[in-house]
């Protein structure tokens, strides 16, 4: 059965267009001026033909199409032409134009053709490297993500170039350190938000490690993969690298202590607070065995109270409120004020810990800085844990603390 072209009339009607004639001329109009071209022509007679008996319909040629879709808004078969075989719409092509690009960039640095012309590389470049790479570290914490993963991916990609020279242990000391890039490279982009990217970068990480011969890079790797799966919210998988990574008795007691956390994370997530405890309290025994010098993973010896904010993370996501409030006090009255970035994220928590214990002011209070340094350093992780707030704060939405918090979180959630 045929049916008169509907979808056609009312987007005529909603333009203002109320005949087929006005239309056809109308749209004559536009599409002179958008393609400057005054021959392009749509008579009254095409134009009835489209609204007519869908038989008579015909799709219409390729720059008439995308007059329709500037002037009304819709592609042809949106107005209810019968699209022909392999038609994609124009934005389609630029949707994979962009994430093509994006492609591009997140992996440009670490997808270097080669062979690349050789030369003499020098031992003091791996000290060079490493000194360079506590910088960076710091400067995360200062900054954030976005102003640094152009300045760190460009320094791997050169680490890479002076790799495929390199002998002997230069070459083996560039894998290790190339390994510990890769993996702050990894950790800026799951702190920006773009977990496909992370996830790529973590790849790379194992695959330099595993070069490199070094069991705790590899064990290192392993648990750079589980931090992403916390963030998917997979708290197997978290276990499951976790474990593999402990499995190796030669790592490091730091290596040791990171996996144990990270494996704390996904017990978390599993609903396992037995195993959570378990597992911080004998991470924490292994803290004084700490002595390697090794340039990458030292947040267990940087951060104040490292296991403890571990802890109080795993029991906000496990709903212990009260028990969480009271770690985020001890915990956020020994971070130093360098340590902005993780302040915040800190804070966060704690006010989504108040929310969960009843105790909404305390949380819109603590929300404020949080909200001060998330503007600052848009953090997306930092996002995400305010997202977490709103979430808690919803049974006091419509009172005067839940209209304080949509004020105070305003400047930061606009657009995210």
């Amino acid at each position: 059965m045929s049916h008169r072209n509907d979808a056609l009339r009312a987007a005529r009607l909603r333009a203002g267009w109320r005949t087929m004639d006005v239309a056809a001329e109308a749209l004559q109009a536009h599409g002179q001026r958008l393609l400057d071209d005054p021959h392009f022509t749509v008579s009254a007679r095409t134009w009835r033909r489209w609204e007519g008996r869908a038989d008579d319909r015909r799709w219409p040629p390729e720059e008439t199409a995308t007059v329709l879709h500037d002037a009304l808004g819709r592609w042809p078969e949106d107005l209810g032409f019968p699209a022909p075989a392999g038609w994609i719409r124009p934005e389609a092509h630029q949707e994979e134009d962009v994430k093509r690009r994006a492609f591009v960039s997140v992996t440009a640095a670490a997808l270097m053709p080669g062979p690349t012309t050789s030369q003499y590389v020098d031992p003091a470049l791996i000290d060079y490297f490493q000194q360079q790479l506590e910088g960076h570290y710091r400067a995360d914490m200062l900054l954030g993500p976005h102003d640094l993963i152009g300045t760190v991916s460009a320094q791997y990609q050169l680490i890479d170039k002076l790799i495929r020279s390199a002998q002997g242990e230069t070459r083996r000391g560039l894998l290790r350190v190339g390994a510990a890039y890769a993996a702050l490279v990894g950790w800026l982009y799951q702190d920006a938000g773009d977990m496909g990217a992370a996830a790529f970068w973590r790849g790379i990480t194992q695959e330099i490690a595993a070069r490199s011969r070094d069991p705790h890079l590899i064990g290192y790797s392993l648990v750079n993969l589980a931090q992403v799966r916390t963030d998917l919210g997979d708290g197997h998988g978290v276990i499951d690298l976790c474990e593999a990574a402990l499995d190796d008795d030669r790592i490091f007691p730091k290596v040791r202590i990171m996996a144990m956390q990270q494996q704390a994370h996904g017990a978390s997530l599993t609903g396992d607070r037995t195993a959570v405890d378990r597992l911080i309290d004998t991470a924490d025994g292994l803290l004084a065995r700490v002595d390697d010098d090794l340039p990458w993973g030292n947040a267990c010896r940087r951060t104040p109270g490292y296991l403890e904010v571990q802890r109080a993370t795993c029991y906000g996501r496990l709903g212990l409120g009260r028990e969480a409030v009271d770690l985020w006090g001890q915990v956020l009255a020994a971070v130093p004020g360098t340590a902005r970035r993780d302040r915040g994220v800190y804070l966060a928590r704690h006010a989504t810990a108040a929310a969960s214990a009843r105790e909404p002011d305390r949380a819109v209070e603590i929300a404020r800085e949080a909200a001060t340094i998330a503007a600052e350093t848009r953090s997306a992780r930092m996002l995400r844990e305010l997202a977490t707030l709103e979430r808690a704060m919803r049974p006091w939405q419509d009172a005067p603390v839940g209209r304080d918090l949509t004020e105070i979180l305003a400047p930061v959630t606009e657009g995210v």
